[in-house]
């Protein structure tokens, strides 16, 4: 059964000229409702305003007054969220020919697009993601979850989104810790995928973390195409098998983001876990020293972490993060797979971590964030 679904890449989205958006509903005058991250609404109060005169100039026929939603991984952990915005659905007789349009981060765009997926077995979603991290790899996915029981995405659903709208306008909003969080999952993608876009990064690292526009744009673009062709063409787009090679890096950022209490931004997390299993693809042999210094190097100039202190948390003398191993593997089922690496811009796939591997790389980091924070003394 074919999958298909357009990602719009524009600037200025609710402009009254900007066709974009309405293109991506199709035919016919939609009924349409919008839920929108309160956080995109502060960094941007005259967002609801324009939604209301874009949706008169196309003809839209809006079946409400946009939903302000409390965003970030705190709606992915609320367990009445879901409930809330499955009830207002309900209430405004939305049906699987109507559309949610959903504003803001991944978080809201997991969680809202989780309600969307479980009312009439689907609502027609249309994203609007306006975060790096949402607009270069969750946002053109086709997962949405919320976390349960202490567990990262315990619920969730594939449910690829009628069309993406990644409006670039957004993410001149965002704070510089947020947008330099989001280039985590585009190092991530091109240490796995692509070794040009890899050194491209290098290259553009001091206009990636400055904004430049440009450089951002060109990122979340080549960043979000790659995630897609994975999807397209990797085989196993709703992770029937055991092998997650765009998860490069999560095992432990997943957990890290429980240990922390979520004081670690996703993006944060993932640096540290690529950091971690760069350092032990090291240690086996198929990475090259040369190769995991030019990656510690890259993310220390993005300003990405590479050790927060949930890593030290023990249970008696076991550490806590390990445990993430285990939860990672039985997310998808089957035996463990993790993506470790062969070059850059190259994965391989490993179905056992080394206990001692895993706890030197864990030493390395410890050792490299007390040699920096001794340095700038």
């Amino acid at each position: 059964m074919p999958f298909e679904y357009p990602v719009w890449f524009t600037r200025d989205a609710f402009a009254p000229d900007n066709e974009s958006l309405r293109r991506a509903f199709g035919e016919g005058p939609p009924r349409v409702y919008f839920v929108v991250d309160d956080g995109v609404v502060r960094a941007t109060p005259a967002l609801v305003t324009r939604i209301g005169t874009y949706a008169g100039e196309h003809d839209l026929a809006v079946v409400a007054a946009p939903q302000i939603v409390a965003g970030g991984e705190a709606c992915k952990n609320d367990p009445f969220a879901v409930g809330n915005l499955q009830r207002r659905f309900f209430e405004l007789r939305l049906d699987r020919h109507a559309f949610v349009v959903i504003v803001g981060g991944g978080a809201l765009l997991d969680m809202a697009g989780y309600a969307a997926a479980t009312t009439h077995r689907g609502i027609r979603v249309v994203r609007v993601p306006t975060t790096v991290l949402a607009q270069a790899d969750s946002g053109v996915g086709v997962k949405c979850g919320v976390n349960a029981f202490g567990a990262k995405n315990f619920l969730g659903a594939f449910a690829p989104p009628w069309a993406v709208v990644i409006d670039g306008a957004f993410l001149e909003t965002l704070s510089r810790r947020d947008r330099v969080a989001g280039l985590a999952e585009a190092v991530k993608v091109a240490l796995v995928r692509d070794p040009l876009f890899f050194e491209w990064i290098e290259a553009n690292a001091p206009g990636l973390v400055a904004g430049e526009r440009a450089a951002v744009d060109t990122l979340v673009r080549r960043s979000a195409e790659l995630h897609l062709r994975h999807i397209a063409t990797g085989g196993d787009p709703f992770e029937r098998g055991s092998a997650r090679p765009l998860d490069f890096g999560h095992w432990s950022a997943h957990k890290l983001e429980s240990l922390s209490q979520h004081e670690l931004r996703h993006g944060e997390a993932v640096a540290i876990g690529i950091a971690l299993d760069a350092h032990q693809s090291v240690a086996t042999g198929s990475l090259s020293a040369n190769d995991f210094g030019r990656i510690v190097r890259l993310l220390e100039r993005l300003g990405l972490p590479l050790w927060h202190d949930a890593l030290a948390v023990r249970a008696g003398s076991r550490r806590r993060v390990v445990d993430g191993i285990e939860e990672f593997r039985e997310h998808l089922g089957g035996q463990l797979c993790v993506t470790l690496l062969d070059a850059i811009g190259r994965g391989v796939e490993v179905h056992t971590l080394d206990a001692r591997h895993v706890e030197q790389a864990i030493e390395w980091a410890e050792a490299r964030a007390c040699a920096s924070a001794t340095a700038s003394i």
